[in-house]
């Protein structure tokens, strides 16, 4: 477990976006994927907005997702063996980066055929105490044709980051401009925030 946790900081020390692609184990990123699927069949995700609490807006012409926000009050076990997951990184990383994270906040997301989420960075205007992004992807057999990918947008380049079943990206939510662009199939996965 540690050695993802490495791979994660060490290319967002050498890089500013971390990626490590076997962040989630097998078992745990399947289990995930089919609570996602199931909650979605069921109606239990609901339409993503753009802004923070008491102002949210919607447009399907910016942000085309479904979410659903996990909390260790629903008492699921797929939830809360994320749960542990995320402490033991967040642990490992204020150990040896001194960070200072304190809470985090994560939310299942899926786009439909179609769906995109336009340029934009992680950080309310009125609240700066999201320090990190962090998505850890639930795709299996992805293909390059199945779009998807997110875009990150740095001074003097692109890069796109394929969304595999298991890999997980990171950076800083006040630092770098980003999108998801259009897929063709649908694309899972758990977006969420370290907060100080």
């Amino acid at each position: 477990m540690e050695e993802s946790f490495e791979d994660l900081i060490n290319s967002y020390v050498e890089t500013t976006v971390g990626i490590a692609a076997n962040f989630l184990p097998d078992a745990l990123a399947s289990n995930l994927t089919s609570n996602l699927l199931e909650l979605f069949n069921q109606n239990q995700m609901s339409s993503a907005g753009t802004g923070s609490s008491g102002n949210v807006a919607h447009d399907k012409k910016n942000r085309g997702d479904s979410i659903y926000w996990l909390d260790r009050s629903h008492n699921n076990k797929d939830e809360n063996d994320f749960f542990d997951h995320m402490d033991g990184f967040v642990d490992y990383l204020n150990s040896q980066c001194y960070t200072g994270i304190k809470s985090y906040e994560f939310h299942y997301t899926l786009y439909q055929p179609g769906t995109f989420y336009k340029r934009h960075l992680d950080q309310f205007q009125n609240s700066a105490n999201r320090a990190f992004s962090i998505i850890s992807y639930l795709n299996l057999d992805w293909k390059e044709s199945d779009g998807g990918e997110l875009c990150i947008h740095h001074a003097k380049n692109e890069q796109r980051i394929s969304p595999t079943n298991g890999k997980t990206v990171f950076f800083k939510s006040n630092e770098l401009e980003h999108e998801v662009l259009t897929t063709q199939v649908n694309r899972l996965s758990i977006t969420g925030w370290l907060k100080t």
